[in-house]
């Protein structure tokens, strides 16, 4: 699994940097109280240094930013910078917590750079531009799919499909701007990984879209628990694509979706914590076998949930 660790050379405003990785493992931060307006950098460097001790998160203190994730193709970075300050990442507004936390996702197959801005509330910028690197993705070929679940649908499918898709949508439309995701992540269920993010789908022999996230085969009807914080925004049990369908926002419009549910235990608007059970592994919708497919998107973009879930083995998917 890879993991990186970031290291930010920072420079202020007028000239640009980049933020080289290194191998380390990384989980998101717990939250660190930024008292508004009262943060100088003295403090915010006590506060990330409290922070690093416990998690290894690495800051700036004179431009009061510390970042820490995988610059990596569909990787996920967790920040903190100063409360009232605004980001954009390549240009697209980021959405950012009154204690001054946000996210910045890279996809499948995004470039081998970014440039991150933060206007802090006295209107100082900081220009960062961060190195993002490549991955390579396997090709994936699974057979013995129903070919109505491939190709060739008929109309009274396709009904169905854009009628999923609208209510997908529609779950799509709203995230809390609170960071539910501050305090990690982990393994919704153990077992045997069956497929990677990112990888190219040959489905039946047809080449598809690249796999959206990672499976885990289980048995059919092992707990699948919240890998964190977060509001159940879509409960579905007969989705025409993903059968069980969970959809839960974990803030900042950040969310994770889990397919293939034999049994759903939430409904949507329902708050949930980090380790409760949501489901159960099935085989429902486009499967071969009992599996749960795990996808987590951010603004719209498809990251690897695999490098915010830590190391499998020290997971507990224990029943509660």
């Amino acid at each position: 699994m890879l993991k990186s660790f970031l290291v930010l050379n920072m420079m202020a405003l007028g000239g640009c940097a980049t933020a080289t990785a290194t191998d380390a493992k990384i989980a998101a931060p717990e939250s660190v109280a930024l008292a508004p307006e009262t943060l100088k950098s003295a403090e915010f460097e006590e506060a990330m240094a409290e922070a690093d001790e416990r998690q290894r998160v690495f800051s700036d203190p004179a431009e009061s930013l510390a970042l820490t994730g995988d610059l990596v193709q569909g990787g996920l970075v967790f920040a903190t910078t100063l409360p009232g300050a605004r980001v954009s990442l390549d240009g697209e507004p980021v959405m950012v917590s009154d204690e001054g936390r946000f996210i910045l996702g890279f996809g499948r197959d995004h470039g081998k750079s970014a440039l991150l801005v933060v206007t802090h509330a006295d209107s100082s910028v900081v220009r960062r531009a961060l190195d993002i690197a490549d991955r390579e993705f396997p090709v994936d070929r699974i057979d013995g799919l129903d070919q109505s679940k491939v190709s060739g649908f008929t109309e009274a499918q396709l009904k169905k499909i854009g009628e999923d898709n609208a209510k997908k949508d529609a779950a799509r439309k709203v995230s809390d701007p609170a960071p539910f995701w501050a305090g990690g992540f982990s393994w919704p269920v153990t077992g045997r990984i069956s497929g990677v993010f990112g990888s190219q789908r040959i489905l039946n022999g047809e080449a598809k879209r690249p796999h959206s996230g990672v499976d885990v085969a289980a048995p059919a009807g092992a707990p699948v628990k919240a890998p964190a914080d977060g509001i159940v925004r879509l409960a579905e049990s007969n989705m025409y694509f993903e059968g069980g369908l969970v959809f839960i926002d974990h803030g900042q419009r950040l969310e994770s979706a889990f397919l293939h549910l034999s049994r759903i235990d939430v409904k949507a608007g329902e708050r949930v914590k980090a380790g409760q059970v949501i489901g159960a592994v099935g085989a429902t919708g486009r499967a071969t076998g009992p599996h749960m497919h795990w996808s987590l998107k951010w603004m719209g973009t498809l990251v690897d949930p695999a490098l915010v879930a830590g190391d499998m083995r020290q997971a507990d998917n224990s029943g509660r």
